[in-house]
This record gives structure tokens, C-alpha cells and sequence, in this order.
């Protein structure tokens, strides 16, 4: 089979290689992959920037992938051939939050990942993607769609009529968009391009900021609120927009901490945090139970992901990895195959 490898750290050390074609064991299943999308995490990986987290080249990468079910080992259940399936994040976070071994089945990370033709896999790792999607898009969904439902849904709780206020238009920004709308949430959303507030506007953002124009968004997001502050921030930029984020929060509200696109070291003012009650939360992905969930969800809304227009093929993948941080992209990356 086909696939891309990272031959040693760095996306100019991606390559194409073929490798042995895979069979399933027992409960496993082979997949003949159909499309996958890339995260910045993908990018973070390919350089090394996850240390112990993260096997020593050779290494195929990206957690994010769909495809068809095209064969079966003794055992396997849960899904059939035919069925167009995606690959949890990890092969052992199966039910629940974060735990001590969530991270050690990542694809891509500990363990090879999606961006090959053939792939083997426990069943039980595998979620089917809901009905109304294609390919490409089912391969948008374990990463960043999972890690934005778990911050609207299952640890932030977002309920009708509260006010979320998202940064960006990226993959996890717009999925969390459509998350909190179809909780009822209103929804402020802040960007830099007039293009990409035009996208999120016709998805249901109620306010839209372009913080080239407006620098003081906090202020402007209080001022929407009427000076209260909104309910819940989905917060990408870490330590660029942590502490405007504080000031936009009202008392006892909540930051869903999701990225760290500005930055991994903040000087932020605790005794905000601390005062008015405000709740910090890291959020990253989820168990298959919560995946299952919000495949559900969206198959009932009809809910599909937001695809950028720029088209990569799988050998591409280390260019397309190199765009991802010039930021020129909406929604998420895709790579079919």
C-alpha cells in the first residue's frame, strides 16, 4: 500500500513510502481509507513538538480519516463492509474524559496513523460516520469536531439563550459555531478577514468582530452583552487572547482552553480568575462514547463540516501541513486519496 511517512522531524521530511498491504486480526477491521484532514496538532507532531507524547520516526501521520470497511477478522463487531467508518483519535479513550492512558492509541502520534491507503484496526475503535456525509467530510470529524462538541456540550454545558463568544474560523472554531447554535446559544465571533465573518455569518453567528479593525474585542463583546460579559469563550489563542478573554467572561463564567495558537506561555491576570469565578478549562478531544454522541447529533440536524477550497491529494500532505500555519484556510484541510 501507499502511504506518508514522517522520515524524521519536520514536514520536509514527509514521504511517500509503500509499505506491506495490512490484514485485520482478531476484532479488528481493514479499511481502505477514502479521505483525511489535517490539525495543527499534525503540524505540532511532524516537528516533534509533542516529546514523550509522540513514537520516534518513522512515523505515518494525522489522527483524522475516513473510510470503507473492506474486510473483517474473527471477532470483529460493531460494523460491516460497506460501511463508511472513522478511526477514534485513539485506539484506548474509548469512554469518558481525558485519563492516564487516553493518549496512548493516538494515531498518529503514539502509534501510526491514517494518511495510508490500508489500515487495520479494532473494531472497536471505530465510529460510523453519520449517513448524510461523504468521505471527505466524515474525515473532518475525530479531531477538531470532537474536541469542539466537548466544549459546547459535554463539559460546557451550553444551553439556550447563552452567549458564546469563538475565536477564528478554523476547523474546531466553526464546528463549535454550529455546536452552540444548535443548543440555542447567540453567538459572537471575532477574525481578521471580512470573508471569513461573511462564512460565519451564514452559518448562524449572530455578532461578528474583525479584530484588525475592532483591537479591544473584550470591549466589544461587553458592549454586546450590555456589560455583563458573555456566558462561555472557546478559547484558541492562548497566550495572544487568553487575557482578553478574561475580561470578555462574565462572573462565573467559562473559557473552554482549546488551542495556543499565539502562544503556550501567558501572563494572565489570576486575580480576575479568581475574583469574579471564572472557570479555566482545558479541552482537548474525547472518548468514542462522545464521538458516537455527537455523530448522532449531527446526522439528526444534518449538520455537515466546513471545507476549505484549497484541494491537496495525500501525497501533498506536507505542503498542505506547512500552509495549515499561514492561516489563510476556512474550516478544515482535506486530503483525499
Amino acid at each position: 500500500m501507499k502511504a506518508m511517512r514522517i522520515e524524521a522531524w519536520g514536514v520536509e521530511n514527509i514521504r511517500p513510502v509503500e509499505l506491506p498491504d495490512p490484514s485485520p486480526g482478531p476484532a479488528e477491521a481493514l479499511l481502505r481509507m477514502r479521505a483525511v484532514s489535517i490539525n495543527p496538532r499534525d503540524l505540532i507532531m511532524a516537528q516533534g513538538g509533542y516529546g514523550r507524547m509522540a513514537a520516534q520516526p518513522p512515523l505515518i501521520p494525522l489522527c483524522d480519516g475516513a473510510g470503507e470497511v473492506i474486510a473483517l477478522g474473527e471477532g470483529a463487531a460493531g460494523v460491516a463492509v460497506g460501511d463508511l467508518v472513522c478511526p477514534n483519535y485513539s485506539r484506548t479513550w474509548l469512554q469518558g474524559l481525558a485519563h492516564p492512558t487516553a493518549h496512548l492509541g493516538a494515531h498518529g502520534g503514539m502509534i501510526d496513523g491514517t494518511a495510508c491507503e490500508l489500515m487495520s484496526i479494532p473494531a472497536e475503535a471505530l465510529v460510523k460516520a453519520p449517513r448524510h456525509l461523504y468521505a471527505r467530510e466524515a474525515a473532518t470529524l475525530p479531531c477538531a469536531a470532537v474536541t469542539a462538541w466537548n466544549a459546547i456540550v459535554e463539559q460546557g454545558d451550553v444551553g439556550e439563550g447563552d452567549r458564546v463568544l469563538i475565536q477564528g474560523t478554523g476547523g474546531v472554531a466553526l464546528f463549535a459555531l454550529q455546536f452552540a447554535k444548535l443548543r440555542g446559544a447567540e453567538v459572537i465571533l471575532i477574525s481578521s478577514s471580512a470573508a471569513k465573518l461573511e462564512t460565519a455569518g451564514a452559518l448562524g453567528a449572530d455578532h461578528l468582530i474583525n479584530y484588525r479593525e475592532t483591537e479591544r474585542w473584550d470591549k466589544a463583546a461587553l458592549e454586546i452583552t450590555g456589560g455583563i460579559g458573555v456566558d462561555h469563550v472557546v478559547e484558541v489563542g492562548g497566550a495572544g487572547t487568553l487575557d482578553k478573554a478574561i475580561n470578555a467572561v462574565r462572573p462565573s463564567g467559562a473559557i473552554s482552553l482549546i488551542g495556543v495558537l499565539g502562544g503556550g506561555e501567558a501572563a494572565v491576570s489570576l486575580g480576575k480568575i479568581v475574583t469574579r469565578n471564572i472557570r479555566l478549562q482545558g479541552v482537548t478531544l474525547g472518548g468514542r462514547d462522545m464521538f458516537e454522541r455527537m455523530a448522532a447529533a449531527m446526522a439528526e440536524h444534518q449538520i455537515r463540516p466546513v471545507i476549505d477550497d484549497q484541494d491537496f491529494e495525500l501525497q501533498e500532505l506536507g505542503q498542505a501541513l506547512a500552509n495549515l500555519s499561514k492561516g489563510g484556510h476556512v474550516g478544515k484541510v482535506v486530503c483525499e486519496l
